[in-house]
This record gives C-alpha cells, structure tokens and sequence, in this order.
C-alpha cells in the first residue's frame, strides 16, 4: 500500500487567526501536525496552504507545502486542486489530514488508507468511534453516522440517529442500550480521480440542510467506507480552550 498525505491548511478562521501558526511547544500547529503524519506510512505528506506565511513556516521546518488558490469553499476542493498541482495518477490514495490535528494517531491515518486500498469499489474511507453518551447524540455540533454490516457508510446527521424509538419514546434524551451509534471522525481517505470530480459535483439537497460535504458523495452515489475504532481519537483545535488543552499536552511530553 502506497499513499501520500496532504494537509489543507487556511490561515482564515474566525475563532483562532491564524491557527496554521499557532505555536504549540516552539513550533507552528500545522507543523507539529505534519510531523504527525510524517510518522504513519505515508510516502510523501504536503502542507496544501493558500498563505506564503504557513508554507514558509512549514518548509523552514524540513516539511512540503503547496500554494493553492485562495477561493476554495473546502478542503476537499484545495486538495482536488493540490493533486493536479502534483500530477497524481488517477489510482493514487490521499489521505486529507487536517492541519488543525497536533495529536492525530499516525496509526489512524494508516487505517484508513489501507481500508481504501482493500476495496477497489469505493472512493472514500474515513473513521468513526462509539458516540460517548446522550450529550453527545443530540448534540448537532457531533456528526453521526450510520453504517452498514458491510462497513460503507448509509448517511451521515447532526441528528440523533440511528432513532431508539422505544427508548426515546416518553421523550427523554437517553442513549438507548446497545444503540449502533456513531461519532463521525473527520479524516478522510481518497482516490485521486474522486478528488478531481467532486468540485464538479452539484450540491444536493441533504448536504445543503445537514451542511455536511460528505453527503454529496452519498448523493452521487459514491460508496464511503467507514474504519470503526474502539474509542474517539485525541479532538482537534477549534476553540482556544481546544489550544490550551493540546499546548498542555505537548508540555507534558518534552
């Protein structure tokens, strides 16, 4: 199996300016995410970036970045781009990591390239793991997931599904025992020549309403695989809190 990594990385964020570059034990975030991935079986990993001010960072640091345009809606759409840049073979696997990911578990990312590469049918694979509790099902900020016994994903919500209607029934919010529910895990697997189409596919109605770009694929009638692993990975960084926690950690190891 042979794959490559690619990092979308956008200095714009309303929440955390400039968060490819926020430091994280001496170095730039997405720098210490790329190191990250430089660890899993990757055979070349990219920082995709439409600011010269993270590409510089990045390759001061012995790592690869990419210029790509400024006006993509997605990362997924940066990486379509990126892998024109590259002139990547139809065949090839990308994994998109996100640059916002300091902790992510190499062996993760290995994962979900190899599940790529075992089904030939499919254009995606990403990962979930068990939804923690009741908290967690309804809240819509948590994407969940359903699965089929196959291990291709039925539909991705903000919605609390699969529904436990006798569970649910006098109205209260309770996982019901044994509910196959899934937390959505944002990593993502691709075959080059699904990158290239997807900016051309239209939006559909449920990404549209659920705001999930995963769904597009669905609606087309792409096939995404789905890695279930036994407990939720190490979160990103969304939030300062998020930056505190993870800066912590970092800390804690050196």
């Amino acid at each position: 199996m042979e794959f490559i990594a690619l990092i979308p990385a956008r200095a714009a964020s309303t929440r955390l300016p400039d968060k490819p570059l926020a430091d994280i034990a001496g170095k730039p975030m997405v720098v210490r995410t790329a190191e990250r991935a430089a660890l899993s079986g990757a055979s070349r990993v990219l920082v995709a970036t439409d600011d010269e001010r993270v590409a510089q960072a990045v390759r001061q640091h012995g790592h690869e970045a990419l210029i790509t345009r400024s006006d993509h809606a997605t990362g997924t759409d940066r990486l379509a781009e990126a892998v024109d840049l590259l002139a990547l073979p139809d065949d090839a696997i990308v994994v998109n990591v996100q640059g916002d990911e300091p902790l992510i578990e190499p062996e993760l990312i290995d994962a979900v390239a190899r599940l790529l590469a075992q089904r030939p049918d499919a254009a995606i694979a990403t990962c979930a793991s068990p939804v923690a509790d009741a908290e967690a099902l309804f809240n819509p900020t948590v994407v969940k997931a359903v699965c089929a016994a196959d291990g291709r994903a039925l539909y991705f919500s903000r919605a609390p599904i699969p529904w436990a209607r006798d569970a649910l029934a006098d109205g209260e919010r309770r996982m019901a025992e044994g509910l196959p529910a899934w937390h959505h895990v944002g990593l993502y697997a691709y075959r080059a020549e699904f990158l290239r189409r997807f900016p051309l596919l239209p939006q559909g109605l449920l990404e549209r309403y659920e705001s999930l770009e995963q769904l597009r694929a669905l609606e087309h009638g792409y096939t995404i695989l789905i890695h279930q692993v036994p407990r939720a990975p190490a979160g990103g960084v969304d939030t300062p809190a998020d930056l505190d926690r993870v800066r912590a950690i970092y800390a804690n190891r050196l």
